[in-house]
């Protein structure tokens, strides 16, 4: 085969793509064939041309054939058809990953003429050609901080079982994708291939029960696993690669500015199932990993560190080191060959690693200086510019990860605080009811137990369960410190913080517990970085206030000099969506970041802001470097969190390639944000003299355009109840967290993930978008209004970004299916009024959003994106077609008589509309 040379600009970029898709297709075909014969494939193929005739002529007469066809198939065929639908996207969303290693992979290949967009080469190349010097750089480094943190909720929808096999025809395909193999090798792949179609569709999909926190902590640290142990470093590698490079005059050591943090068996908000014993279980878990990995890298260090002192020179410290060590080993555990000297010390340390052992390592660091000990060796008689970097990796690997793996964040609702505090302060005669006292009380109260040595809490005293169990997570922390590092937890969430006294209650119980102490000489010690979560729209806006109580108290600031003076600030985007609506959310989010930010700098206090992204749309998704840039960039200098939720996991960590991208987009983006802070400075002025007070207006006429609806409109509720599949998705078993609150009903307790899954099942997906184009089109009183918001939408990242999700939500959601979902409703004459109301907004924010980008049709900057939800949507009809029936029949059935399979046919249409939209909750 003769390989032509081609640039990238001359490629049909989805032509590889549409082919990969049509092969998979045909192979599920044949596999459909196979299983169910002919009548199966018939019948997926007659109902997949009807929903694209619909697509493209509405006539009625297709839309009755097409009803009547899936009101007249019964079931088992039902079930196999509704399969067939499901799989055909679980193979297409793998032809995509795997497109877009074939494009990283095209732009490799010619990346001395064409770098990829987005990539750590571009990056520092942009950074070089607009004259950004290197010490400027250097001092970037040393504040440039991003930790991703991995949330359990919602859990990846698909199960574990099926996403190896993703895994196995996606390294199958890429394999395929090369063009040295023999006539033989590819007809041996395609049978694999083949094969692992098979094992796909006989696999069940749905789970059989829910799964438990610690299959949910063993689910992320897979990911910890299989890609992101490997691609952290090679990140960190990559970047100190193309400085030296680029700026070879400088000697570079880019420091450890990206890191993975977890929630999976610490966040106990609103679940009961996340005990202290748990946290602690997942920190062993955490441990057991790191620990297998090193052995793993050391067992391939010692095979390749063959040297012998016969041939070179060794450091004296190394032979000292070996000598006074080589005792804890037996004679039968020694490395045999005396004078293969790394060999000798890698085995030595195989056996301090052992956490059992009585002379193992009591720290990574102490593991460390081993490493840089040997590698220091190395040097002496290595050639200078030929370091190992299989050495130097491992040296990274464990400064990122120690023997912790994954800092491990601890959450709970501010209520059980205070709880706790209430009940505590009572049995010592403090305050006979502290939940009723007045903030100012409360605030008082606190301050002077947080100024007083003294321990409030006996170890005899007899707590509620409740109590106890709040104490006994204050207790394990400490605990938890000493036994896997301080670095093992770092932070406590404070969920629904509404008040300074909501942070204050969890100072006094880190106090109880040792964490918190104020010595009789005034020193302090502090060993827990308290964060709020500020999560409701009027939290948001009583942010600023409630951190300047907080930094107004002297005992505070000192608490905040053991952190570095750095506070943590959590920002909650599902809540605020749920409460107000994506655009004034989103807003109020972006200003209460600023104003948050401005405050804190006159009292010297640097801020990390945490953002609580989800996967979905309607709870701040989106691309993790497009999010990166909708922030003020002001906020980015002393490090940014981001939570990566569980629906999101398997697309972006994996595959080694796709983590490696999704990770280099954002740290090369948040490198170059901060090199260009003082270019966003300059137009600060603008912001906050034009195009702020715009956002004001266009967020306060969205504001009450969504609230008239959702809380306001006495059948909303009922509709949203009805018209979604919001029933079954509790029998879905994706998490093991309750889908509402306090097993409460009301709108206020349920939470923002099941919120958003409803809507997006239902393809209307209302709160990605509802309401936007109200505000929007608020703005616009004459032409020169209109040129305003193109003009922010032109140089403006926060309001570019927010326009686009607000694009790709459009895009996505599907009025013409989501009518379907109106015959589930009770009250037909109140469906279809407000489904009347959606359909109105939805063509007015489509239509301002074209007026706003200058373009004919939704996401014509991102065609690949434009073409994919297009040639998506007819595959994605049929399932929410079966998806209404099949509801419709269980819910005819009632709860006294549940039907089995036809509750295990609607989970199927769910996993497969999850898996069409790419999206959950």
């Amino acid at each position: 085969m003769t390989v032509k040379t081609e640039t990238i600009q001359d490629r049909d970029h989805n032509a590889a793509l549409r082919r990969d898709v049509k092969f998979l297709g045909n192979m599920l075909g044949d596999v459909l064939v196979h299983q169910g014969g002919h009548p199966l494939l018939d019948k997926v193929e007659k109902i997949r041309e009807m929903t694209k005739s619909l697509r493209s002529n509405s006539d009625e007469s297709i839309y009755a054939d097409l009803k009547s066809e899936i009101s007249t198939l019964e079931p088992p065929l039902r079930k196999q058809v509704i399969r067939a639908f499901a799989v055909y996207f679980h193979l297409v969303n793998i032809a995509e990953q795997n497109h877009r290693i074939r494009r990283r992979r095209d732009y490799q290949f010619q990346e001395e003429s064409v770098k990829q967009p987005g990539s750590l080469e571009n990056a520092v190349a942009s950074l070089k050609e607009n004259g950004v010097a290197a010490d400027v750089i250097q001092n970037l480094l040393k504040t440039l901080s991003l930790e991703l943190i991995i949330t359990a909720h919602p859990t990846e929808a698909t199960r574990r079982s099926v996403l190896e096999i993703h895994k196995r025809i996606a390294t199958l395909l890429n394999s395929l994708d090369q063009p040295i193999h023999t006539k033989r090798e590819r007809a041996e792949l395609e049978d694999r291939l083949f094969n692992e179609v098979v094992i796909l569709w006989q696999t069940d999909e749905l789970r059989d029960r829910k799964p438990t926190v610690m299959d949910e902590v063993a689910n992320g640290l897979y990911y910890f696993d299989e890609t992101l142990f490997e691609v952290l470093p090679q990140i960190h590698q990559e970047l100190e690669d193309c400085l030296q490079s680029n700026y070879p005059e400088s000697e570079w050591q880019v420091p450890n500015f990206l890191r993975f943090g977890s929630w999976i068996g610490g966040d106990r908000d609103g679940n009961p199932n996340v005990t202290a014993d748990i946290t602690w279980k997942t920190l062993n878990k955490h441990r057991t990993l790191a620990v297998r990995k090193y052995k793993e890298s050391l067992k391939y260090l010692r095979k390749r560190l063959s040297q012998s002192t016969k041939r070179v020179t060794v450091s004296d410290e190394l032979l000292d080191s070996v000598r006074d060590e080589v005792s804890l080993l037996s004679k039968k555990e020694r490395w045999q060959v005396e004078h293969e000297v790394y060999r000798c010390k890698l085995t030595i340390m195989l056996k301090k690693l052992d956490p059992q052992s009585p002379f193992g390592y009591n720290s990574s660091q102490q593991f460390s200086d081993d490493l840089k000990l040997i590698q220091q060796s190395v040097k002496l008689h290595h050639p200078k510019g030929y370091e190992l970097k299989s050495l130097q990796k491992l040296i990274r690997q464990v400064e990122l990860f120690g023997f912790h793996l994954a800092t491990l964040d601890i959450r709970n609702h501010s209520g059980e605080h205070e709880a706790a505090i209430k009940e505590i302060f009572h049995s010592v005669k403090l305050a006979r009811d502290y939940s009723s006292l007045p903030e100012e009380e409360k605030m008082k109260l606190l301050g002077d137990v947080l100024q007083d040595p003294r321990p409030l809490v006996s170890f005899k005293e007899d707590y509620s369960k409740e109590t106890q169990n709040v104490l006994d997570v204050f207790h394990m922390i400490r605990s938890a410190h000493k036994e896997f590092g301080e670095r093992s937890i770092e932070v406590y969430l404070v969920s629904m913080t509404q008040s300074a006294s909501d942070l204050l209650e969890v100072m006094v119980l880190a106090k109880e517990a040792g964490l918190y102490r104020l010595h009789p000489d005034g020193r302090m010690e502090s060993k827990l970085n308290v964060a709020p979560l500020l999560e409701t729209i009027d939290d948001l806006i009583a942010g600023p206030k409630i951190m300047e109580q907080l930094f107004q108290l002297d005992f505070y600031r000192k608490h905040l000099e053991e952190q570095n003076n750095l506070q943590e600030i959590m920002l909650g985007y599902s809540d605020g969506s749920k409460d107000g609506g994506t655009l004034t959310a989103n807003w109020k989010l972006y200003k209460a970041q600023q104003e948050i930010h401005d405050m804190a700098k006159q009292y010297s206090i640097r801020l990390k802001f945490f953002h609580g992204r989800g996967g979905s749309l309607g709870r701040g998704g989106g691309p993790l470097n497009r999010s990166l840039l909708s922030q003020p960039a002001e906020t980015l200098g002393d490090g940014v969190k981001i939570t990566e939720q569980g629906e999101v996991l398997s697309s972006r960590y994996g595959l080694y390639d796709i983590a490696y991208r999704s990770l280099e987009q954002a740290a090369s983006t948040l490198l170059t944000a901060a090199a260009h802070v003082s270019n966003e400075a300059e137009q600060s002025d603008i912001r906050t003299n034009d195009w702020e007070d715009a956002m004001d207006q266009i967020s306060a006429v969205s504001l009450k355009k969504y609230q008239e609806l959702v809380f306001k409109d006495a059948d909303f509720l009922n509709y949203f109840k009805q018209a979604t599949p919001l029933p079954e998705l509790g029998a879905l078993n994706i998490g093991s967290r309750p889908m509402s609150r306090k097993g409460s009903e009301r709108f206020e307790d349920l939470r923002a993930i099941p919120w958003v899954f409803a809507w997006t099942q239902s393809r209307q997906l209302l709160p990605a978008w509802y309401a936007a184009g109200t505000g929007l089109q608020s703005g616009i009183k004459d032409a020169a209004n209109l040129e305003r918001l193109q003009q922010m939408y032109k140089s403006w990242p926060f309001f570019r970004s927010t326009i686009d999700n607000l694009q790709m939500a459009l895009l996505k959601a599907d009025l013409m299916a989501a009518k379907e979902y109106l015959a589930m409703v009770d009250d037909p004459q109140a469906a279809e009024r407000i489904f009347n109301d959606i359909t109105a907004e939805y063509n007015r924010t489509k239509e301002i959003l074209l007026h706003i980008t200058g373009q004919t049709e939704l996401m014509d900057h991102i065609p690949n994106i434009q073409e994919s939800v297009r040639l998506r949507n007819p595959y994605v009809d049929p399932l929410s077609f079966f998806q209404v029936e099949v509801i419709s029949k269980l819910r005819e059935a009632g709860n006294d008589l549940p039907n089995e399979e036809l509750l295990s046919e609607v989970l199927l249409t769910i996993n497969g509309i999850a898996a069409g939209l790419r999206n959950t909750g």
